[in-house]
């Protein structure tokens, strides 16, 4: 259902509720709960500035990377997702079969013997800030 704001709240309890005071106890509780807080854009955190994506001006300069997950599982290996690369500069792509409950050392190693290995390292990737990309493993390896 997502998460509501206070009014929509107090109109939906209003529908099929209610009791003495119940809009200042419904305030309150809404004022205390730490997921409503966090929700909350205005005590959330601000987005950050958007930042300008150069083009690269040389293979392998730059990529990004994220997860295609929630495929059906294939018959060899069982992969239900796809680590997705896309090259900047060519405007090419490769799919890497892989699971949804790999660990950052699995993703790390993917990326290593698929990419690194073929390839070299590049110099910029560009992620959703997963986890997985972001864990002290992959600090370690570049």
């Amino acid at each position: 259902m997502g998460h509501m704001s206070e009014d929509r709240t107090k109109e939906k309890v209003a529908s099929t509720a209610g009791w003495p005071k119940w809009e200042q106890e419904l305030s309150e509780y809404i004022n205390t709960f730490e997921r409503c807080q966090r929700e909350n854009r205005k005590h959330g955190k601000k987005y950050g500035l958007l930042q300008l994506i150069e083009e690269p001006k040389h293979p392998w300069e730059k990529i990004n990377m994220d997860w295609v997950t929630g495929l059906v599982p294939g018959r060899k290996g069982n992969f239900n997702a796809c680590l997705i690369i896309a090259y900047s500069f060519s405007k090419s792509m490769r799919c890497l079969p892989c699971h949804k409950e790999d660990t950052a050392m699995d993703t790390a190693l993917l990326f290593w013997n698929d990419i690194i290995s073929t390839c070299g390292v590049p110099k910029n990737i560009i992620s959703d800030r997963d986890p997985k990309f972001t864990s002290e493993f992959w600090t370690n390896v570049y």
